[in-house]
């Protein structure tokens, strides 16, 4: 697909992945007038009359959707129903209007939590469906799964170009560091920060620390939408990620020797690790797109960090 042709609409574009994903996009050929962004006071993509106007209003030939209601492992556990709501709505009325319109391609970001919860590691795309998912993720896991399924079979019927991809947690510059929604990274980077500024000694983290994760940086992610958006055109899923996976203690050290925190760190196992391991098989995504991560974990950390320090934070904080 030549990007230069195509009017794309990014749901969520002017979040964290949208607003690099933009910049991937004119990279790789896009017109910057033909790059649109329905913004939430404007379209609430969860009714299906808002996707129809917005569909109406911008025209597109393509649609990269990366718009969710989503959290961290609190977020998750306070709004289960929502989270399942939200996200299969605004997937369920997106992809039914590009089916209606003949949409030249619709690609669907999903979520490595839609896989197993005891999915063995590195997971493959071929185990997503050996197992429930892990509890506090599973209704936002399963609404995104079910969106798999739903061009899967419309590709079958209808002949729509869906595509599919499973990205692991993003992080970097711009991430989200809302203390009530954050992932695990941003939340680590502003309580380390905030106990140094503050003169705490102890700073208290949820779990064990015994789980795994696997994080890829934004500007990756964004290269392997994008390549994806103009050379993969099959109902396989597809994974992205960096291939390598990390302890929430190991990743707890790493931030805390990086803001300069020399206190003690508190494990309060009151709280859930989450799924016991993330880390993905990406073999596929290089086979079928060309797609291999490129930045480094230690040097991706260190520049998110700077960021918070030097941009993200608040005034207030600091």
């Amino acid at each position: 697909m030549n990007l230069a042709g195509e009017t794309i609409v990014v749901t969520g574009g002017a979040g964290f992945l949208g607003r690099v994903l933009q910049v991937e996009l004119l990279r790789r050929g896009a017109s910057a007038e033909r790059i649109c962004v329905p913004l939430i006071e404007d379209y609430d993509l969860t009714r299906e009359a808002d996707v129809v106007r917005m569909y109406e209003d911008m025209q597109p030939s393509v649609v990269i959707h990366l718009a969710a209601e989503v959290g961290g492992i609190g977020a998750n556990r306070e709004n289960p129903g929502r989270f399942f709501y939200a996200n299969m709505a605004m997937g369920l009325h997106l992809i039914e209007q590009a089916r209606i319109r003949s949409l030249r391609k619709f690609v669907q970001v999903g979520t490595v939590c839609a896989y197993p919860k005891h999915t063995p590691v590195p997971f493959r795309e071929d185990d997503l469906w050996n197992g429930y998912p892990e509890e506090t993720n599973a209704p936002y896991g399963i609404a995104k799964k079910a969106l798999l399924v739903m061009l899967q079979s419309y590709r079958q019927q209808y002949g729509l170009d869906g595509i599919y991809l499973l990205p692991v947690n993003l992080y970097g510059p711009g991430d989200n560091f809302n203390p009530n929604s954050s992932h695990v990274i941003p939340a680590l980077i502003r309580k380390f920060t905030e106990a140094v500024d503050a003169g705490r000694n102890t700073v208290t983290l949820w779990g064990t620390g015994s789980a795994s994760r696997e994080f890829l940086y934004v500007e990756d992610a964004a290269r392997g939408i994008a390549l994806a958006a103009k050379g993969y055109d099959q109902p396989d899923p597809v994974n992205l990620g960096a291939g390598r996976e990390i302890t929430i203690r190991d990743l707890a050290e790493q931030i805390r020797t990086l803001t300069g925190f020399e206190g003690e760190i508190v494990w309060d196992d009151r709280y859930p690790d989450g799924q016991p391991r993330r880390c993905l098989d990406t073999s596929r995504a290089k086979e079928r797109f060309g797609f291999v991560a490129q930045m480094s974990f230690d040097e991706g950390l260190r520049r998110t960090i700077e960021w918070w320090q030097q941009v993200g934070c608040p005034a207030e904080v600091r």
